[in-house]
């Protein structure tokens, strides 16, 4: 990793322009709102994209790296793509590859053969490819659409250089999950402390519920148990220098983590380390079990139609009064544009259109698990999950982009290996053992 990454003073830690994204996400439930709300005073960024202008023909056709591998997303991105070329005359070809594979390849990928455009998320992962020269810089395109975001949009978009590579889509809370009847029937109250929380979570076990769905054969499912743990025990601005190595990982903060989440685990389910995401998921659907922690992208587009009304959530409750709820994962997804793509004029017309409120209100006709951020969306479908979500993050003083974004690729991969071994064998000697080979770990990755 290069010397100037490695030093890097992270945009998202910059709890203000956190804050006006989730700002953002609450405005745009209200047709019309978010551009005399948000918009800043400039219009867009410099018409200078600072790289390599493209190449190739203009009306394309194109080919789109995708990640959107589950049948839910899958169609919501089609649809997307769909009026994207409708609109711009460029034909797009989605290559669409398993979610877990496409991110665990990525730099593969890009320094390679990559698609003209690809799925990817904001946070330190794009800024870490965008820092090795292998993301195209989209200034000229956000001179475009500019105008369409608010500064923490603008912000979570940028590289450590300055420039735009990423235009966004949506965000999405990682929160508990329930469904509406089994806490009906039972007689179960959301729980708002730790102490509440492991009393319901001992109830539900007593009823012949395992209390709270987990799977972590996929890696990073349970590097969002860390990030809220971490959150509410020690706060926002300690994750965040965590995530950059400014704090240690045998700081006595972290065994705390890991102290409480081993208090935890006797009300998790068993056997995550061979379990998927989408498993644990269908034993909450199936009432089998009584919550789950994870994203709204997951769980939410993982239900069956039939069964999303009884779909609920509360935020993860409080641990530390110092902190309460103020923080939460809310990941933002969008598109880059990779250095070696073959048609980057007719990839940067889709780019055009995919950073407007039009295109933000097509995919939300068919996703309904996410929220969008574009200034004068309007939002044609939010259900009840969608606008409870659009409330949650908002109501957040920070939000974090979740681990596997937050830091280092090189570090994340590290901590879900120590993660999985801790989820096997929750003991206090593996605690001393993951938080001592951590450190280790981070003072080479974050020196190299």
């Amino acid at each position: 990793m290069s010397d100037s990454l490695s030093r890097y003073s992270a945009p998202l830690s910059r709890r203000s322009a956190l804050r006006g994204l989730a700002g953002a996400a609450a405005l745009a439930a209200v047709p019309g709102a978010l551009t005399a709300a948000c918009s800043s005073g400039d219009q867009g960024a410099s018409s200078s994209s600072g790289g390599d202008s493209g190449g190739g023909n203009a009306s394309g056709p194109i080919t789109f790296g995708s990640n959107y591998s589950d049948a839910a997303p899958k169609g919501a991105f089609a649809a997307l793509v769909d009026a994207a070329t409708a609109k711009s005359g460029v034909k797009v070809t989605v290559n669409t590859v398993d979610h877990n594979t496409f991110q665990n390849n990525i730099s593969n990928y890009l320094q390679g053969t990559p698609d003209d455009l690809a799925t990817w998320f904001a946070g330190y992962r794009l800024q870490f490819f965008a820092a090795q020269n292998l993301l195209e810089p989209l200034d000229d395109v956000w001179g475009k659409i500019g105008g369409n975001f608010n500064d923490a949009a603008k912000s979570l978009s940028k590289g450590i250089d300055g420039k735009y590579y990423l235009v966004p889509i949506y965000n999405y809370p990682w929160v508990v999950f329930y469904n509406k009847s089994v806490f009906q029937q039972k007689g179960y109250t959301v729980p708002k402390t730790w102490d509440e929380f492991i009393t319901l979570a001992k109830k539900m076990q007593a009823d012949g519920l395992v209390p709270l769905a987990f799977a972590e054969k996929d890696g990073w499912p349970a590097l969002g148990t860390f990030d809220i743990l971490n959150l509410r025990i020690n706060g926002y601005d300690y994750h965040i220098k965590l995530m950059k190595h400014e704090v240690p990982w045998t700081d006595k903060g972290v065994t705390a983590v890991f102290d409480k989440w081993r208090e935890l685990m006797p009300y998790l389910q068993n056997g995550a380390n061979g379990r998927i995401w989408q498993d644990a998921a269908k034993a909450l659907e199936n009432k089998q079990a009584g919550m789950m922690f994870q994203g709204s992208n997951q769980v939410a587009a993982n239900y069956s139609a039939a069964n999303l009304a009884d779909l609920d959530f509360f935020p993860y409750p409080v641990i530390n009064s110092e902190h309460g709820q103020d923080y939460m994962d809310a990941p933002t997804d969008g598109f880059m544009l990779p250095k070696k793509a073959k048609n980057k004029d007719a990839a940067k017309k889709i780019l055009e259109y995919l950073g407007t409120g039009d295109a933000e209100s097509t995919f939300l006709k068919t996703d309904q698990w996410d929220v969008g951020i574009a200034n004068g969306l309007t939002a044609p479908t939010y259900n009840e999950i969608q606008k409870k979500s659009v409330q949650a993050i908002s109501a957040c003083k920070a939000v974090s982009q979740f681990m596997d974004r937050d830091t280092v690729p090189d570090m994340a991969t590290a901590m879900i290996k120590l993660i999985q071994g801790f989820v096997d064998n929750p003991a206090p000697a593996t605690v001393e053992s993951l938080q001592k080979s951590a450190e280790d770990q981070a003072k080479t990755i974050f020196t190299a």
